[in-house]
């Protein structure tokens, strides 16, 4: 069972550890825009101001949108020559040379990296991918992406035309993931070959421990009690910053609950656990495939294909990758195998004694041999039936859309955070007074948090802007910001054409 997204604290077995990550907040504001903006018009006493405030949050609304209108129109014009199917026979009709071609990409892809910088989306670093992958939560087979299926010329074309500053993880060149907002999944159950694969570990831990303790005692004393110390402190201030929930202005906690980090034992072998693991609430992924020998275009496979998923959780990422290998025995199993193999025939030769076999000996080595090879496959292929199921919820449970229904999204999800921002830092110049830009930041921010619940680093630069470029704010000698007021705000941006449209459908109506 899978809960996602719980503010309450997990039922769990005793931790012997926490695994807390530190999160840096996102500038991305969740709160729907209409509940952003009806909550703030009850914040306003007056029916006339109240009035007023809605129609500029109207009128802000829509002349943002015209803003955006005409890039946004060319993104998709653009994309419409490397979609699915239809691209493919566009390019053919325009009789492009490959020269051409490569200019339109690199044009797309930059309006496609604006989009995703104004809608808050991150390109996920190498750092945060290893963060990621530290841990497993219900996918637990090595997962490997077949790289020589994936195109390479596309994204670096691009990067090398931009002369970009950015450090680009190591993954670019093939595939580019842009994630945005972070959650948390709950997953519940007995987890039974988990934990007994867990009890092993521990018995092969512990015969192990007289060659430890001997390693310990060559190692340094002090050094030892330095990095014990220092583990301690660490561990500590991880310990609060969980319980007490702690964070600084720039950063936010999440706790991953795993199996590793419980005291496990016989005793709750059989007892309901609860784990958690942090998700990236959206995904988003751009690439191109190879061009395969069998293409009969001599322009070659120019589609982009652009994915967008939900709710992936940090560890279970590679779920999303593209040209995935089908998952077989890791090194170390067919290693398990073959020491299993070599020492039950060692075992058996062992037991010869002449010409004479003793069948009670030679059942027994090979039950036990034949068990632990057939355990070995038994929970590969109980792994790779839970990889098959997770990959058909990835497909339909938590992707979202992709190409052209993807861009709209995004194309959306720009105008969100832009109208939200700058109603929020208007809303709060009107409510507040004169503020400076780090005033207005704290303000804004400390709205979000005690009336919406919700933590985030508040894009104040930005939303200036916006409101300067709107000519609604005006700065005093001190650079202190101040609002202009609402009937003014509202006669300096005007009738948009959507009010326009309304009225002469009301004289049309009424007869006037």
């Amino acid at each position: 069972m899978s809960h996602r997204g719980l503010s309450a604290a997990p039922a769990l077995l005793s931790l012997k550890k926490r695994d807390v990550l530190r999160i840096e907040k996102e500038a991305v504001i969740r709160t729907l825009k209409l509940k952003l903006i009806t909550k703030l018009a009850d914040m306003i006493e007056q029916d006339s101001d109240r009035k007023d405030f809605l129609t500029l949050c109207r009128r802000v609304d829509a002349t943002i949108r015209s803003w955006y209108h005409l890039q946004f129109e060319e993104l998709m014009q653009l994309y419409s020559f490397f979609e699915p199917v239809a691209g493919t026979l566009k390019l053919q009709q325009q009789n492009l040379s490959p020269t051409q071609i490569e200019k339109l990409e690199v044009r797309f892809l930059r309006h496609l990296m604006q989009v995703f910088e104004k809608s808050n989306f991150k390109l996920l670093s190498d750092a945060e991918y290893e963060v990621a992958q530290k841990g497993e939560y219900l996918l637990n087979l090595p997962i490997e992406v077949d790289l020589k299926r994936l195109d390479t010329q596309l994204l670096s074309n691009f990067f090398a035309s931009e002369n970009t500053k950015q450090t680009l993880p190591s993954y670019s060149r093939h595939y580019l993931l842009f994630r945005r907002g972070i959650d948390k999944d709950q997953t519940s159950g007995l987890f039974i070959m988990e934990k007994i694969n867990l009890l092993i570990g521990y018995l092969l831990v512990w015969l192990l421990q007289p060659f430890k303790f001997v390693w310990n005692r060559i190692r340094r004393a002090e050094k030892e009690s330095k990095k014990a110390e220092s583990s301690r402190t660490n561990q500590a201030q991880l310990d609060r910053a969980a319980d007490n929930s702690l964070h600084d202005r720039e950063s936010m906690y999440v706790e991953r609950v795993r199996l590793e980090n419980m005291q496990i034992s016989f005793r709750n072998l059989l007892t309901t656990t609860t784990i958690q693991e942090p998700t990236f609430e959206r995904i988003i992924l751009v690439y191109r495939s190879a061009t395969p020998a069998s293409h009969t275009n001599a322009l070659g496979d120019r589609t982009i294909h652009i994915k967008q998923f939900r709710n992936i959780p940090m560890a279970d990422m590679e779920l999303v990758l593209p040209e995935k290998r089908t998952p077989g025995l890791t090194p170390m199993d067919t290693v398990k195998i073959g020491g299993s193999a070599a020492a039950g025939a060692a075992a058996l030769w062992g037991s010869l004694d002449g010409s004479k076999i003793d069948t009670k000996v030679l059942l027994a080595v090979l039950t036990a041999v034949g068990g632990y090879i057939f355990k070995i496959y038994t929970d590969f292929q109980i792994a790779r039936s839970k990889y098959q199921s997770l990959m058909v919820k990835a497909m339909y449970d938590k992707n979202m859309d992709s190409g052209r229904g993807t861009l709209l999204h995004l194309c959306d999800d720009v105008i969100q955070q832009e109208v939200k921002e700058v109603i929020l830092a208007y809303f709060v110049l009107m409510t507040q007074g004169k503020l400076s830009e780090t005033e207005l930041d704290e303000a804004c921010e400390e709205l979000l948090e005690e009336e919406f619940e919700e933590t985030t680093n508040f894009e104040v630069s930005d939303a200036l802007q916006k409101l300067e470029k709107l000519s609604i704010v005006n700065r005093d000698s001190l650079g202190r910001y101040m609002h202009q007021s609402l009937k003014k705000a509202n006669e300096i941006i005007g009738l948009t054409t959507d009010e326009l449209v309304e009225m002469n459908m009301n004289r049309k109506v009424f007869g006037l």
